[in-house]
């Protein structure tokens, strides 16, 4: 069975698609001109000495997140 989970949570190395994203304000526009919307292909690509930020490949670029904002973010592992 696929879980769902929250983008925060992926592993170095671990692909995941967009199901929703659940943030409002600044932070929704920014992720929205990324091109992280619903059906994106996501990768966990580095990890912060401390796990904050991470950084994800999306759409042809790395991108840091907070995981203050990645955990409002679902995502299921493909």
């Amino acid at each position: 069975m696929i879980e769902n989970l929250s983008l925060n949570l992926l592993e170095i190395g671990q692909k995941a698609k967009v199901i929703s994203v659940n943030t409002k304000g600044d932070i929704k526009r920014r992720l929205l001109d990324i091109g992280l919307i619903e059906n994106t292909d996501v990768e966990c690509v580095f990890k912060s000495p401390f796990n904050d930020p991470r950084a994800y490949f999306i759409k042809g670029a790395t991108i840091a997140l907070r995981n203050d904002d990645a955990k409002d973010i679902l995502v299921r592992c493909i």
